[in-house]
């Protein structure tokens, strides 16, 4: 069995080279290898091409490169969490590829697996892949993704034998298990590492044929910045959103395998209890999601989208981001319930950039909109201005094309049926002039 060498994080920082195309796993504040790209912040290595999920994020070493000046181009689905990005990006000083979350897991996995990229039908007919090759292919219109490979990857996992076996923690897999397969160079920050032997050949995530180098390093909260502990406490939320919350959870049933987006409908969450046999599923690489810890972090719980500590229920599993963009695009996804800035008439949602916001935060709804069985939109029915959200045409740029099937907003409930936008019934305290008054779309009355 071959041994693979134990080096320092400046050893390791010192691999990489002026020029080099580098991948980093992590998501949010989980299996980021903190220590190396620290290490390489401390280096006068210069014009990077970075790849990862979350480029920059603030407190991370992503961050530290991107401050220092030292990446060039950075290829990810979310960089709007980092000002510094969204500044260096608006200036030129940083170019910027955005990737669906779902596309970019893909594109690393086929880059590892020797593959030249595949056709996807997230994306398609969206500003994200305008420039893209385009094909009908079994009756949906679906663009071609190139891979993704680098000259050098840092992954960071929990533990590792001395031949380079790499075992994950929680939602810590998400990007790092691809990633580890697809650089010529793979360097692994890990938690501990021990002898061949040691390990169960059943728990191995990545092989050693993968590996590198390896370095030792171990992570506290200070590493992971401001979003590694939570305390709990009853979030003060109006009582239409929660309606709206309340409308979206009743159109769930027993053995739905549910995603919730960011703002209301993570509202739905606080409603769902064991006894409904509701599984959630978070796409950093998690089904069976339980309610967010009392106290704790990210150093004890797993971690959502949100990038929020919660809690495994009864019969939960952990997986990477591969794997759960696959369960989304394959159909394994009941019901995505999701925020809106517009919908239109033709079921068609625009939810991933506002007017005069830079597009660097695409993250995973362009997946989730085109591959969830059934999409739940919840959003205010007007924007701050008293403008109109449900329009005849988006003017917005689009995630996704006729894939919406509800919409609930304080308002009133609108379904998609045979081509038709249908207004199904009005929410509480709601009358049909105001809904009339406030929708430029035409719908039809059938309550």
């Amino acid at each position: 069995m071959k041994q693979v060498p134990i080096i320092s994080a400046a050893q390791a920082a010192a691999l990489v080279k002026d020029g080099d195309v580098l991948m980093g796993g992590g998501f949010g504040m989980t299996g980021n290898p903190v220590h190396l790209l620290h290490a390489l912040a401390e280096t006068g290595v210069r014009n990077l091409t970075f790849i990862g999920n979350n480029v920059g994020e603030p407190g991370l070493g992503g961050g530290r490169l991107l401050r220092n000046g030292q990446i060039k181009k950075a290829i990810g689905s979310f960089f709007t969490s980092n000002p510094e990005a969204v500044q260096a990006a608006q200036s030129g000083e940083l170019e910027v590829l955005l990737i669906p979350q779902g596309s970019l897991a893909e594109a690393i996995r086929a880059g590892g697996a020797g593959i030249g990229g595949f056709y996807t039908p997230t994306a398609a007919g969206t500003t994200v892949a305008s420039n893209a090759d385009v094909k009908i292919i079994n009756g949906k219109l679906q663009v071609f993704v190139p891979a993704l490979r680098a000259d050098v990857a840092f992954v960071r996992a929990w533990m590792a034998d001395t031949a380079g076996n790499l075992i994950y923690r929680m939602t810590e897999q998400n990007f790092n298990r691809a990633m580890a397969t697809a650089a010529d160079l793979v360097i692994a920050e890990v938690e501990q590492i021990v002898p061949v032997g040691e390990l169960d050949p059943n728990h191995i995530h990545t092989p050693g044929c993968y590996v590198d180098y390896l370095v030792e390093a171990h992570v506290t909260a200070d590493d992971l910045g401001s979003s590694a502990s939570v305390k709990g406490g009853a979030r003060k939320v109006s009582e239409a959103r929660m309606n709206m919350a309340r409308r979206a959870f009743a159109e769930l049933k027993r053995g739905d395998v549910v995603n919730l987006g960011i703002g209301i409908p993570t509202l739905v969450a606080d409603l769902i209890r064991p006894e409904d046999g509701i599984i959630l599923h978070t796409e950093n690489g998690m089904l069976g999601v339980g309610p967010a810890p009392e106290e704790g972090g990210a150093l004890d719980y797993p971690v959502n989208a949100g990038k929020i500590p919660v809690t495994a229920l009864p019969g939960a599993s952990y997986f990477d981001s591969t794997d759960s963009f696959a369960m989304i695009r394959g159909g394994h996804i009941d019901v995505a319930i999701m925020g809106g800035l517009e919908v239109d008439e033709q079921a068609n949602l625009a939810n991933w950039t506002a007017p005069g916001q830079p597009l660097l935060g695409v993250g995973g709804a362009m997946d989730l909109a085109v591959g969830a069985k059934r999409l739940i939109i919840t959003m205010q029915h007007t924007n701050p201005d008293g403008s109109a959200k449900i329009v005849p045409r988006c003017t917005l740029p689009l995630t996704a094309a006729g894939v919406v099937d509800l919409v609930i907003t304080e308002l009133a409930v609108f379904a998609f049926e045979e081509g038709q936008l249908i207004l199904r019934e009005l929410m509480p305290g709601a009358t049909l002039d105001a809904v009339r008054a406030k929708t430029t779309a035409r719908f039809v009355e059938r309550m």
